[in-house]
């Protein structure tokens, strides 16, 4: 879990990020205002988690840009615990708060690999 903790730290500034733990889950909950479940994409691959969101904002007509410090666009790629199951993560997004939950496998010691024998 350290490596999902060093990385949250690597996060743009904007974004403010929490990672909680309980006995069958993490969950990792993102502030990313003006983000919709249409502009946010989450992706398990293996031990990684990629995160894609962006905030679309309309300018009216008649006003243009003088100074844009509002930008958010977040592409990050999270390490996913080895005791948790990205491949079961779940994600809901309220108000611009991104939750996702990694449930916890059953056997935090990983998928035993059988090994045959070359000499048999």
């Amino acid at each position: 879990m350290s490596a999902l903790r060093d990385a949250l730290r690597e996060l743009p500034d904007a974004v403010f990020a929490d990672l909680l733990e309980s006995d069958e889950s993490y969950r990792l909950v993102l502030d990313v205002p003006g983000v919709t479940a249409d502009t946010a994409e989450i992706v398990a691959d293996g031990s990684r988690l990629t995160i894609e969101a962006r905030r679309e904002k309309a300018v009216p007509g008649e006003f243009r840009y003088i100074r844009e410090d509002r930008p958010l666009f977040l592409d990050a790629e999270l390490p996913v615990p080895r005791e948790a199951d990205g491949e079961e993560a779940t994600a809901v997004i309220d108000r611009g708060v991104l939750e996702i939950t990694l449930p916890k496998t059953t056997d935090g010691d990983g998928q035993p690999i059988p090994i045959d024998d070359a000499a048999e």
